[in-house]
């Protein structure tokens, strides 16, 4: 690898961002783009009345509902860094996309409400994180509310996430009566009303993290409390640790608030600091595959359908993990060994795309699909011949039957499932004999997303009949005795024509175990 391709790599910084809902994820994913010059307006996402929404908000449902049900891919530059941001869906229906997504990032950034804490979608995502080993920032967020005391976030931070933390900063008040933060990293005090300082941002600190002479900070009780936290925190608190932050041990926390752009910027810039640039791969044959490889690889983490209504197209996504992107470069698609040419290749920016003529490992791209891929496709150049790891899949829990509603619309109904369910956005079945459609999924916010995208860019309405939950398990179709099916174990195909059983509860599995004690069902193929 060149040395001008090495320091291209150097320079990228690749996360996600994950969240429980409503914690101001996408609002912070704004205002980043808004530093690195990728737009002009942040739109909140609750933007409804106004017309405003978010960029990284695209689709027409999480403009309606104010929430983010897909996974956005956005790149820009600052101080010298190529950044991609991946903004995950907060919404834990849609917990697998968010799964995916962070097996193709160097690193997270969690999103907390200061006023409720960690949140149990947020606990779920972040044991990915730790089960990967990535750094974990912080970023308590909404200091421009009433929230809790500091030291308990951090508390349960710790307890709760059993990780580490570290303070960068800490809050000056909270609320309406929020005056700044004070910057334990750079020994600074950054004012959160400049305007009643002469216009000032920053007080520089002394060596003994005090004003130094006369200012009306200094004079404010909330000063001389703030003083007595950050020595307390100074004493007790544990040590920051470049290694430990690496490794996923240790998390720095920001202190900020993203709707009023307040902290933000110094978050970003002590972030891209700390945060990794691009690391090795690791392949099913449990080899690593380094960035600086010469040769060309990347996986499929994310499949979109329609991300362009007006010309009904489909990307892949892919992280590349080696070697240097080129326009109209051969590849080879290692599950089929076809070879594929990269002709028409995008790199994003929320709602808009532009052509990309080269990329390197760390960066995103999408490719534009004609069905070729599937989630989890290793693609690669030369005699790399390399497959990476497996994401993970989740069962669903929750089932529908589903039929079109208009017959004559047969065409486009098969072709709105196909799609949707090759973006892993739900499960699909058929059963046995006669190829009914059951689509499964982890929550109920799924399906009325796939009922609302099936109408809207396939123009097809649906019938969906509800059918509970169940418990879904694979068999070997060598040892399949179709006699072993029943109502309370329905027997279905998944895309891929494996067979599987749909069983009511777990005493109809355990019925089932007890009379077939030598069949083995798999939770997972």
């Amino acid at each position: 690898m060149t040395e001008q391709l090495k320091q291209a790599v150097d320079t990228r910084r690749t996360f996600a961002i994950i969240s429980h809902p409503d914690a101001g994820k996408t609002t912070i994913t704004e205002q980043l783009l808004l530093f690195g010059g990728a737009i002009r307006n942040a739109g909140t996402v609750k933007g409804k009345k106004t017309g405003n929404f978010a960029k990284s908000d695209w689709m027409e449902i999480e403009k309606q509902r104010g929430i983010s049900v897909t996974s956005s891919v956005m790149q820009f530059d600052f101080d010298g860094k190529r950044v991609n941001i991946l903004d995950t869906p907060g919404h834990e229906d849609f917990s697998e996309d968010t799964y995916r997504t962070l097996m193709a990032v160097d690193a997270a950034v969690m999103v907390v409400d200061t006023a409720k804490g960690i949140e149990a979608q947020t606990k779920k995502l972040f044991q990915v994180c730790r089960m990967r080993g990535i750094p974990i920032f912080t970023f308590m967020n909404k200091l421009d509310r009433d929230g809790r005391e500091p030291l308990d976030l951090l508390e349960e931070l710790e307890e709760v996430l059993e990780i580490d933390s570290y303070p960068m900063n800490w809050p000056i008040g909270m609320g309406k009566g929020l005056e700044g933060i004070y910057d334990l990293f750079h020994n600074r005090i950054e004012l959160y009303h400049p305007e009643k300082y002469d216009g000032e941002r920053f007080i520089p600190l002394n060596e003994d993290g005090e004003i130094e002479g006369e200012h009306a900070l200094a004079q404010d009780s909330i000063y001389s409390q703030v003083l007595e936290e950050v020595e307390l925190v100074r004493e007790a608190g544990n040590e920051f640790d470049e290694e430990a932050i690496a490794a996923g041990e240790l998390t720095p926390v920001f202190f900020g608030s993203a709707l009023t752009n307040f902290g933000v910027e110094t978050f970003l810039e002590t972030f891209l600091q700390f945060a990794p640039k691009p690391s090795e791969h690791k392949t099913q044959a449990g080899e690593e595959v380094s960035p600086y490889e010469e040769e060309f690889s990347g996986f499929v983490f994310k499949i979109q359908a329609n991300m362009n209504p007006a010309h009904r197209d489909r990307i892949a996504f892919v992280r590349i993990c080696s070697g240097e992107f080129e326009r109209g470069m051969d590849v080879f698609l290692e599950r089929t060994g076809k070879k594929i040419k990269l002709a028409n290749v995008t790199q994003f920016m929320a709602d808009t795309r532009e052509n990309v003529e080269n990329a390197v490992a760390g960066d995103i791209i999408g490719l534009y699909d004609t069905g070729n891929y599937q989630i989890g496709d290793t693609i690669f150049t030369g005699k790399l011949k390399v497959a990476y790891e497996e994401l993970p899949q989740f069962t669903p829990e929750m089932f529908m039957k589903v039929t079109a509603k208009n017959v004559l619309k047969q065409k486009s109904f098969h072709k709105g499932m196909e799609q949707l369910v090759q973006e892993g956005a739900i499960q699909m079945y058929k059963t046995y004999h006669t190829g009914d459609y059951i689509i499964g999924a982890v929550g109920q916010l799924q399906f009325e997303v796939f009922q609302h995208r099936m109408l809207n860019e396939y123009n097809t309405e649906v019938i969906m009949t509800p059918m509970g939950k169940k418990t879904a398990r694979w068999i070997d179709p060598e040892i399949l005795d179709e006699k072993m099916s029943s109502s309370r174990n329905i027997l279905v195909r998944d895309r891929f024509d494996q067979p599987l059983f749909l069983f009511e509860n777990e005493f109809a599995m355990r019925w089932f175990n007890d009379k077939y004690p030598d069949v083995e069902l798999k939770a997972l193929l």
